[in-house]
């Protein structure tokens, strides 16, 4: 089925997409990355030069100022995951969906000045730390302080499975300021690269996403100064990542379609080069049915994420409506990929092969940015009025 979203300037924009992975997303790249277990700087900052990050980044801080429209930086996730570099459009979404609208949307006119031209630039890459060994969902279970002091505050405490930790210039961290656990007890500080007593710690190995770097961070009494209280404000710091997870998980559902998509593709191409028994696989009556099925989910798929993206253009994308894409897609996009693994047969178990990556990937759309409990309880509770 034929989608029909995007304008002329869009399709532009992919062709930009398109040349820029041929020369930046070459097989030798992508192993690098998985070998290095992270993204190069260089193509960062080639992605910047490209104008393939910072798209939501205001055109007087260097970006090109598409604040609502997220149809371009879905084109930057459909052709960077077609082009089977998963790990490389995590990094761009932690830094474009993750990092950049915080300053963008909630920052200081002096914050902004001060980060988003780098980071438009991929000059300073940015990370968003919420979860703790101790607090995964909930966040309101955090136990990293800020405790003001003459100038600025004093952090301490610890976070994990922090996507870009390693790599980042910059984290938007999410910290104690208040007693108890209400929502104006919490807040979001900018801690920097290079403060004392602040760790990145060591990168975790992880079942997927291997050229993405994830990593522990630690805040043993790090001085960070009151400029780089987000906003300028303590106690904003919930109603702040509420503002954005709907952001956050329409991004999650977007590369859900994409990897769908494109592990549908890869599935098709397969199993009709492929032959058993003296025909093409895609010969069989039970291979036949599951490409339709395949091929169904699919443009169901992007019939949904579509009219989300539409919503969030127009600024009517809801909490309980993005939590609703958000674990619809990636159920969705996992029953497509198991199925292509299982069409490729013991190809699809080996990683040289790219069904084998996407399945792997993926199984983590299922956890972060709300687990799909967490967003099946969202919806729910929204239905029943608790």
């Amino acid at each position: 089925m034929e989608r029909d979203i995007y304008d002329e300037d869009h399709e532009t924009f992919r062709d930009v997409v398109k040349e820029f992975l041929k020369r930046y997303a070459t097989n030798e790249k992508r192993e690098q990355w998985e070998r290095d277990g992270e993204i190069d700087r260089d193509t960062m900052l080639a992605a910047g030069e490209s104008g393939l990050i910072g798209l939501s980044v205001p055109e007087e801080f260097g970006g090109a100022g598409m604040l609502q429209d997220y149809r371009f930086r879905a084109i930057v996730n459909e052709e960077v995951i077609r082009a089977g570099a998963g790990s490389l459009a995590g990094a761009f979404g932690i830094q474009d969906d993750l990092a950049v609208p915080y300053l963008v949307h909630m920052g200081t006119q002096a914050q902004k000045e001060k980060w988003l031209p780098r980071m438009a630039t991929g000059e300073v890459l940015g990370a968003l730390a919420m979860t703790e060994p101790g607090a995964g969902s909930d966040l309101r279970g955090i136990s990293t302080t800020a405790k003001k002091v003459d100038g600025g505050y004093i952090v301490n405490g610890a976070k994990t499975f922090i996507s870009s930790g390693k790599t980042a210039d910059i984290v938007v961290t999410f910290v104690k300021t208040g007693e108890g656990n209400r929502p104006d007890a919490f807040s979001l500080i900018i801690i920097e690269n290079g403060m004392e007593g602040f760790d990145h710690g060591k990168k975790l190995s992880k079942m997927g996403f291997h050229g993405w770097d994830t990593a522990e961070l630690s805040f043993s009494d790090v001085f960070v100064p009151e400029e780089n209280l987000i906003s300028g404000k303590e106690g904003q710091g919930f109603i702040q990542l509420m503002m954005n997870l709907p952001l956050e998980r329409l991004s999650i559902a977007v590369s859900a379609a994409a990897a769908a998509q494109a592990g549908f593709e890869w599935t098709l191409a397969y199993t009709k080069d492929r032959t058993a028994f003296g025909q093409r696989v895609a010969d069989f009556q039970d291979a036949r049915f599951k490409l339709a099925d395949m091929a169904t989910s699919v443009d169901a798929l992007w019939a949904y994420v579509d009219r989300a993206l539409l919503a969030y253009k127009d600024g009517k994308l809801s909490a309980e409506e993005a939590a609703k894409v958000k674990f619809w897609a990636t159920e969705r996009e996992w029953e497509v990929l198991d199925t292509g693994v299982q069409l490729h047969g013991g190809y699809g178990y080996i990683m040289e092969y790219p069904i084998a990556r996407a399945f792997t990937d993926a199984r983590v759309h299922r956890i972060y940015g709300g687990t799909n409990e967490i967003m099946r309880e969202i919806v729910g509770r929204d239905l029943v009025g608790k």
